[in-house]
């Protein structure tokens, strides 16, 4: 007994999964984006302001924002927590939290030794 081999036997489509249709959404909208670059200024823990109000640290405006783009820099490059060797303050600084750990007026921190640190900012203003 012969089987019959009929035409829609022969030219069967191949069955894909189903696709799915919707455009993809970008995961990062614009409000979200724009609010994580707003609020990405660095923020000074209690021990790090108690230090600032003890010592009667002051930095300018423009030495903040200069630090926090230098911060970011070394985030991108994987540094963790560094040392900011400003000219009369030292800082030291968690870069993913971008949170200023502690400070010391620069003659202070001459004669002291910075451990847990993985980069260094020399900044010369």
């Amino acid at each position: 007994m012969s089987e019959r081999i009929t035409a829609h036997q022969m030219f069967q489509p191949t069955l894909y999964p189903a696709r799915n249709q919707r455009p993809k959404v970008n995961q990062h909208s614009f409000e979200s984006l724009f609010d994580k670059e707003l609020n990405s200024s660095l923020t000074v823990s209690k021990h790090a302001k108690k230090r600032f109000e003890d010592r009667n640290i002051k930095i300018t405006d423009a030495s903040w924002n200069k630090i926090s783009e230098k911060v970011k820099e070394a985030e991108r490059k994987g540094v963790k927590d560094s040392l900011v060797i400003l000219r009369d303050v030292t800082l030291v600084i968690n870069a993913p939290n971008k949170t200023v750990i502690t400070a010391l007026g620069r003659n202070e921190s001459a004669s002291q030794i910075f451990t847990n640190i993985n980069g260094a900012i020399v900044i010369d203003e």
